[in-house]
């Protein structure tokens, strides 16, 4: 059976009557930049997140950069993250002209350790930038109480974690900033680019709305430099359908991830410690992605795509390692856990429309592999 690693189209045949008519309605008004149809996912998402203000961005990365510029962290400063992410978290540091310091991962949660934040602030330390990696959030409590101990900003990067909560607090929420992305394979995903900022800060709020249009207000009056990071009216839209659907797509991803706890217990492979499934520390994992651990990892990715079952590998060098950090003086063993994820983990198919035939088919191939 072929199993992708993500299927969008039933999702599409789900909303394509909400959606299609609210298309033609701004290709109409030809109202393309910000205007009512961004304020209106604004809103929505943030009431969503359980946040005072949401502000539109052009995509995750742009909501974390946006951050970083309201703050006015710069040459000089350090922001502290984990190496074990999707590059645009250490991007936005270094755009900046921030230094990015690392701290390792936790080995199960694969969030950053909160234990070992503390020896990495220093005098030059304006910030944090934890990472909600698969649909679970970081241990919250202990960031914030390092965070405000220390006088530092945390800006939450939820791009992979929308709903999901910590202590009955939705991501985005806690922090002084919450980052999202609305890349169309998130939970929540428009039609292309585009993401969005939420604070509870009034002023913060205005600042980044004048921040993501060139630093200009009123218009064409420049206090300061920003750049264009509008979300456009047409994603904003999309956004504002997909969000009424999400809890019962949160549902369905929740109830895939049961059945391979289930499927591969009945299968022999955890209790032979041939594979590591997901733990989930937190009240609501919204399992944005499904990752393993797997003995002969690249092997056995090599027998899925054989056997047509779609995976993926988030993320197969850390970021303490990547070619074009190589000037922060990293090396090979400095952040062990995230470098042991890198080579050890893999993701499967979550997505709400897998059906159990198809989880079957997945967690059959896994066990032929295996010779389970």
């Amino acid at each position: 059976m072929n199993v992708p690693l993500l299927d969008l189209k039933p999702q599409y045949n789900q909303i394509r009557a909400e959606v299609e008519p609210v298309l033609r309605e701004i290709c109409e008004s030809q109202i393309f930049i910000l205007g009512p149809k961004v304020t209106e996912c604004e809103a929505a998402v943030a009431a969503y997140c359980g946040a005072a203000h949401g502000v539109g961005m052009s995509s995750g990365s742009d909501a974390l950069l946006v951050a970083l510029m309201a703050e006015g962290i710069g040459p000089g400063d350090e922001v502290i993250t984990t190496p074990y992410t999707f590059f645009a978290t250490v991007g936005a540091i270094v755009r900046v002209g921030a230094r990015p310091v690392f701290v390792d991962i936790d080995a199960e949660t694969y969030n950053l350790d909160a234990t070992k934040l503390a020896a990495a602030i220093t005098p030059r330390t304006k910030a944090i930038i934890p990472v909600h990696l698969y649909g679970q959030m970081a241990d919250m409590d202990a960031i914030m109480a390092v965070a405000r101990a220390k006088g530092l900003i945390v800006i939450e990067d939820a791009c992979q974690a929308i709903g999901a909560e910590w202590n009955g607090k939705r991501a985005g929420s806690i922090g002084d900033y919450g980052c999202f992305s609305f890349f169309p394979s998130k939970n929540l995903g428009a039609f292309g680019d585009g993401g969005m900022l939420t604070l509870q800060d009034d002023a913060k709020a205005h600042q980044a709305r004048i921040l993501r249009n060139h630093g200009s207000e009123p218009k064409y009056y420049h206090h300061f430099v920003g750049g264009n990071f509008r979300l456009d009216a047409l994603q904003a839209a999309v956004v504002t359908i997909k969000l009424k659907y999400l809890d019962s797509w949160t549902a369905g991803r929740q109830a895939n991830a049961a059945r391979y706890a289930d499927l591969f217990a009945e299968s022999g492979l955890v209790a032979a410690g041939r594979i590591q499934l997901p733990v989930a520390r937190t009240n609501r994992h919204i399992f944005n992605q499904y990752v393993i651990r797997a003995q002969r990892r690249d092997e056995l990715i090599a027998h899925l795509r054989t056997s047509g079952i779609g995976t993926e590998i988030y993320y197969p060098v850390p970021l303490h390692l990547q070619e074009c950090f190589r000037d922060l003086g990293y090396q090979v063993g400095d952040f062990p856990e995230s470098e042991r994820a890198a080579k050890e983990t893999l993701a499967l198919p979550i997505y709400p429309d897998l059906t159990g035939e198809m989880a079957q088919a997945v967690v059959a191939a896994i066990a032929a592999f295996y010779g389970q």
